[in-house]
């Protein structure tokens, strides 16, 4: 059994048109924190089963002259995983993990925000919030994962890599926010008994969004579906520290290139701190001999 969590922490002032810096904004900033939280239990030896969701402290867009911004649950995500392939001796560890998840909408997904409010009648004037902010898509998406890891157990060294595709779906407001892909590729080695260091080398893909027959998103949301999608490239380290069953993280994204189709913003600045702990939910066969002597 696994309970884990994390803090991350997402800041970013830098629009970009294609791979090059953007001079004239679209609005000044984007900030997000977002708690995110995962129970997985092993059913078998080879089958795991997980539950994750996730909450928005705030998620908040600084345009020129206001802001917008919401909170709320954001998503829940069922996903199973299968050991494929688990090989472990003395010189080395083989695994190759598969699995297929899917996310089901919780939050808000068509949040609003005051725009105008009226001197005389004190009415308020609302319009959707953009979804830069909002704490769901809206969709149901199918989650497909695989997982390859080589453990050199003598020299505390690891490669491992992952490949993540994620189908996203249509939401009521007649939108299909971009398929996303990435591929990551991770080095790690114990620095000292408790400490250990991982670099990770991850490229993503995220296709434009689409809009229903019907849906002007540019009319209704502020949207420009064809200033959606990206690629992107990140050199993410991550700092390990472990005692007994509890481990402590904290990960960087650094992006070492961009290229987004038409005008956005782009990433900069994002932390991640993490705790995972782990234990048996049965005593093992050695702990049952244990006891009966």
């Amino acid at each position: 059994m696994e309970v884990a969590g994390n803090f991350q922490y997402i800041s970013t002032d830098r629009f970009m048109t294609g791979s090059e810096d953007t001079v004239a904004p679209i609005f000044r900033n984007f900030s997000s924190n977002y708690i995110y939280m995962r129970a997985a239990y092993g059913i078998t030896k080879s089958l795991t089963m997980s539950v994750e969701s996730g909450y928005f402290l705030k998620k908040q867009q600084f345009n020129l002259n206001d802001s917008a911004y919401s909170k709320g649950i954001a998503d829940l995500i069922l996903f199973p995983r299968y050991d494929v392939y688990n090989r472990s001796d003395e010189n080395k560890r083989v695994e190759l993990t598969l699995g297929m998840g899917w996310k089901i909408p919780l939050g808000k997904y068509n949040d609003s925000m005051i725009v105008y409010r009226d001197p005389v009648s004190n009415i308020n004037y609302y319009t959707t919030s953009p979804p830069t902010v909002q704490p769901s898509t809206g969709s149901h998406d199918f989650i497909f994962y695989a997982f390859f890891f080589r453990g050199f157990p003598i020299n505390k060294f690891r490669i491992f890599a992952n490949g993540i595709y994620i189908k996203k779906g249509w939401n009521p407001l007649g939108e299909k926010f971009g398929d996303y892909k990435s591929i990551s590729v991770f080095a790690g080695k114990n620095i000292f008994r408790n400490l250990g260091l991982t670099l990770q080398l991850k490229g993503e893909w995220i296709s434009k969004m689409k809009a229903a027959d019907h849906t002007d998103l540019v009319a209704f949301y502020g949207v420009d579906i064809h200033s959606t999608g990206s690629k992107k490239i990140f050199l993410v380290p991550q700092l390990n520290f472990s005692h007994n069953s509890l481990s402590f993280y904290m990960l960087s994204e650094f992006p070492l290139w961009q290229y987004l189709n038409k005008s956005q913003i782009a990433s900069q600045h994002q932390v991640t701190l993490g705790i995972s702990y782990r234990f048996f939910t049965t005593k093992s066969i050695l702990d049952k001999k244990k006891e009966e002597k």
